[in-house]
């Protein structure tokens, strides 16, 4: 398509420019007045967007903020239950950045104290696009869904941990094993050596470093798979 406006273009005469220039400042002058309001339409919407950034929005922002901080202070004191409550408020009330890392922080502590079916609610609502924070997220969602044997909904969970962290050396291989260990569970052993050996074909230092022996898992896996 580009080629073809380019090709349509370059076949534009010399002759044909100087007439729409000719005509353009004729209407030009026809319609001053239209003009004229078309810039205030756009003046108007300027302001208007101005006026949200700096009116809304970043106090707004500033508001999230602080009410995050104070959640955070409760939780650096030890007063989890009061940063849970805190933190739920604030993602409740707030938008933002603040709101959805009050949302995270919410689960977290949820998690903790157990209640993995309402860690998932605040998991669900948390955007997991960033390559750290938002795979780890995800990967908090799936061991609440292996607490509660939902294995099929963990597996998935750990599988999207894997995608989002982007072949992390440090992470993804361990989001790999968290699938690993819900294919064993589902006894799809098969599938539990396949994960083995991508993590000894991918990441070949991470069993050293982190003291796991991935070739033995494979090796049982492999077993029981036969």
């Amino acid at each position: 398509m580009a080629n073809k406006n380019h090709e349509e273009e370059t076949r534009t005469s010399i002759d044909e420019v100087n007439d729409t220039l000719t005509g353009l400042g004729e209407k030009v002058q026809n319609n001053s007045k239209t003009i004229m309001y078309a810039c205030v339409a756009v003046a108007v919407v300027v302001i208007a967007v101005l006026v949200y950034v700096y009116a809304v929005r970043q106090p707004g922002i500033q508001a999230a903020n602080e009410a995050l901080g104070q959640a955070d202070m409760e939780l650096i004191m030890g007063n989890d239950s009061i940063a849970l409550a805190k933190y739920q408020q604030v993602a409740a009330d707030h938008g933002y950045d603040a709101g959805d890392l009050a949302g995270l922080n919410a689960a977290i502590l949820l998690y903790k104290d157990g209640k993995y079916e309402e860690a998932i609610k605040y998991l669900n609502d948390y955007s997991s696009k960033e390559s750290i924070i938002g795979a780890a997220a995800k990967s908090l969602e799936g061991d609440c869904y292996v607490n509660l044997e939902a294995y099929n909904e963990a597996l998935d969970c750990f599988k999207k941990a894997v995608k989002i962290s982007d072949e992390n050396p440090a992470y993804t291989p361990a989001f790999l094993l968290k699938e690993a260990t819900v294919l064993r569970e589902m006894k799809d052993y098969k599938a539990e050596a396949a994960i083995y050996e991508e993590i000894l074909k991918d990441y070949p230092t991470y069993g050293m470093q982190m003291g796991i022996d991935v070739e033995k898992y494979l090796e049982r896996a492999k077993a029981q798979a036969e």
